[in-house]
């Protein structure tokens, strides 16, 4: 530890550091490389001096003189790392990359260290078994109850030697957590193709090909360039009629960062192993008997039992009718493409001609409909009907790239709720995926109440030429699931952060206002808000938007059995780990694909080697996340249906009790309080048209 005249030289080497003004919003453009290891050694060197000073205390210990003050340690030290954290994802280089890596293992580190100290524990508990606890508010209460369980499941009670080891475990993970999101960032960066000859693009739209030329332009390049940017891809695989450069981009995509990829020093399946090794190792230590048990103590599910059995009764629904989808699907190829052997780069594109066939529907006749500067506005009035609040954007904020826009969230009275920046279009050295994350939380202090601050990443299609940028339905369904995210965090009115917008709600609910917003992308009243042509202004037609709701259901089946491969292959891979044996984690993939699967991938498939959700990101053994939550947002929409889609009281009560109370009670509770009972499946099975 820094003693307290080496903690003093660092700040006042770093008095200029922008990572330690923290007066306002982050000053991206002043954050380099050479700032941050300095920012974070100085944060985390007070925080340990800080904590000590707090356990000299007499006592007695309270919210007062203890819990506030580490809020406010914890608070800065996430309004510098978070800044950080999140340009890494976005604006990826090696020195910014470097600079991160190296303070994982430090924050790492500290992490452990605080959730080992016996004294802070003990501290703590105080509080909660003295008798000013029952008066405490009910957001502190549950604060300190889950300050306590984590504790424990980050090794409090274990001897000194297993905390150790438990501290050792935690540091390689944030390492190989790190390093498998840069391999699929670098093996994606690392690949593209050239094409001079038109004729190879046959079947490509005006738009996917003008991508692909303004890609090529902005390389000094003559024709076409073609990358694994999603959106480019996904316009080869569903339109490119040319089957071999589609299995060619196919190939591509799903071997990245995988033995099968051309450079192995991106392969991830020793990082892959040694992750499972490892979470296996760290869950045996707490006693439990596998990851996927230590995974489920923060979560609503009972037992990885539970789990199963819930994945297994949707199996039991969907595989039926995706097999019947799928065998649709290659009578389709066969009789109408002359396509007898589908494989799996076919399957976008047959499934494309297929909904052009019997709905006379393609995803490029509604991205007229979806120019940005239509669904973004529309997207706020949506908002502003829901939940009575107002967006405005803000010019002249300091963001990390020039797309970035900035936004603020203001209630019924005109009083600033919160704040988001908005980074909506895919581009080189940015990692896929969209998402939202955390800038500033909401909590209070002596000088006011901290308003939340989120950002919002999608990755969807740029804008080409001078044209405003013209999504397909599927990444307005995307942006609008990720403002579900960016309202919980953000209208929260819970004044502790531990328990504040989505911080402290169980894993497995988080994606209940989420994936509650993708409904809004399906109803008329709705899409009349954000839905309009970008040359004529016009809504969508009746007849076409008759066509996009005939078709919602198009292939639903299907995309149920992927999720729940997904889910199934997560579970049963934490689950199921035997040091002896390893992770076994292809023959556990054939396995589940055996069990839900119909579309069968070639030998060459890697897709386990990009699956970042689980090897790099939050949902390890959570991934059932997605259909847990997808149950309480189908039912808690059912009641929108039922009272009127902007009913304003069926409104207020979503906000007042799924949105601002954040994770402050259970979530099975807030759902209740919303609902009036217990969460049914039966809205989730009528929504995606598996209802008996």
């Amino acid at each position: 530890m820094l003693e307290s005249a080496a903690v003093e030289s660092i700040r006042i080497n770093a008095m200029d550091n922008p990572l330690l003004n923290q007066t306002g919003l982050p000053a991206f453009t002043h954050i380099t490389a050479d700032v941050i290891e300095p920012a974070i050694d100085t944060i985390l060197a007070e925080n340990r001096d800080r904590i000590e000073v707090l356990l000299r205390q007499p006592g007695p210990y309270n919210w007062d003189n203890l819990i506030q003050p580490l809020d406010e340690m914890d608070d800065r030290l996430s309004r510098a790392w978070s800044p950080v954290s999140h340009m890494n994802s976005v604006v990826n280089s090696d020195e910014l990359r470097a600079a991160y890596n190296a303070c994982l293992p430090k924050l790492s580190a500290y992490h452990t260290e605080v959730a080992q100290n016996r004294g802070l524990y003990e501290a703590i508990r105080s509080i909660a078994e003295s008798e000013s606890f029952d008066r405490l508010e009910p957001a502190q209460r549950t604060a300190i109850e889950h300050a306590l369980r984590d504790f424990h499941l980050g090794g409090v009670d274990l001897p000194d030697e297993q905390k150790k080891r438990f501290s050792e475990i935690s540091q390689r993970l944030s390492e190989l957590q790190a390093k498998f999101s840069e391999n699929v960032l670098d093996a994606t960066n690392s690949w593209q193709k050239h094409v001079t000859d038109e004729s190879l693009l046959a079947g490509m739209t005006e738009s996917g090909l003008a991508m692909a030329r303004q890609a090529a332009e902005r390389k000094g390049l003559e024709g076409w360039l073609l990358t694994l940017d999603f959106p480019s891809w996904f316009s080869v695989v569903t339109y490119a009629d040319n089957r071999e450069l589609r299995e060619e981009l196919y190939r591509a995509y799903v071997t990245r960062a995988s033995d099968q990829w051309d450079d192995p020093k991106l392969d991830n399946s020793e990082i892959m192993e040694e992750i499972l090794a490892l979470r296996h190792e760290q869950a045996r230590l707490l006693g439990f008997a596998n990851y996927a048990e230590r995974s489920l103590a923060k979560k609503m599910a009972d037992s990885p039992e539970q789990v199963m059995d819930f994945l297994e009764e949707l199996a039991a629904r969907a595989k039926p009718a995706a097999e019947a989808e799928m065998a649709e699907l290659r009578r389709f190829a066969a009789g109408v493409l002359g396509l007898t052997d589908v494989q799996a780069w076919d399957i976008a594109y047959v499934s494309e001609k297929m909904r052009g066939a019997f709905y006379e529907l393609s995803q490029e006749d509604l991205k007229p409909y979806f120019p940005v500067d239509r669904v973004v506005p529309g997207l706020f009035a949506l908002v502003e009907r829901l939940f009575g609040v107002t967006i405005r954007e803000k010019e002249g904020v300091d963001v990390w790239h020039p797309d970035v826009r900035f936004y603020e969230v203001f209630d019924a009275d005109g009083e600033l709720r919160a704040q988001f920046y908005f980074d909506l279009y895919a581009r080189a050295q940015k990692r896929g995926g969209a998402w939202m994350d955390v800038c500033m939380t909401r909590m209070r202090r002596d000088d006011g109440v901290q308003i939340p601050v989120a950002y919002m990443t999608c990755n969807s299609t740029p804008p080409i030429g001078d044209e405003p940028a013209l999504f397909t339905h599927n990444e307005v369904i995307t942006l609008f699931h990720e403002f579900g995210h960016g309202l919980h965090h953000m209208l929260t009115r819970i004044e502790v952060p531990a328990v504040s917008g989505i911080a402290g709600v169980e894993w497995d609910a988080v994606e209940l206002p989420s994936q509650f917003m993708e409904n809004f992308c399906w109803e008329r009243e709705a899409l009349d808000l954000f839905a309009a042509h970008y040359q004529s202004g016009e809504t969508i037609p009746d007849e076409l938007f008759e066509r996009m709701t005939r078709s919602r259901h198009f292939q639903a089946a299907m995309q149920m059995v992927r999720q729940l491969e997904f889910a199934m292959f997560d579970m049963r891979l934490h689950r199921e780990y035997d040091p002896e044996q390893g992770g076994r984690i292809q023959r556990i993939l054939d396995e589940v694909r055996a069990r839900v699967a119909v579309v069968n991938p070639p030998e060459y498939n890697r897709f386990q080697h990009s699956f970042s959700h689980i090897f790099a990101g939050g949902y390890a053994a959570g991934y059932y996340s997605y259909k847990w939550a997808e149950v309480l947002s189908a039912d808690a929409f059912s009641r929108f249906e039922q009272e009127g889609l902007f009913n304003p009281e069926v409104g207020r009560s979503f906000r007042e009790n799924i949105l601002e109370m954040g994770g402050s009670r259970p979530a099975k509770a807030s759902f209740i309080a919303f609902r009036g009972r217990e969460p049914s499946i039966e809205p989730l099975l009528k929504q995606t048209g598996l209802a008996a």
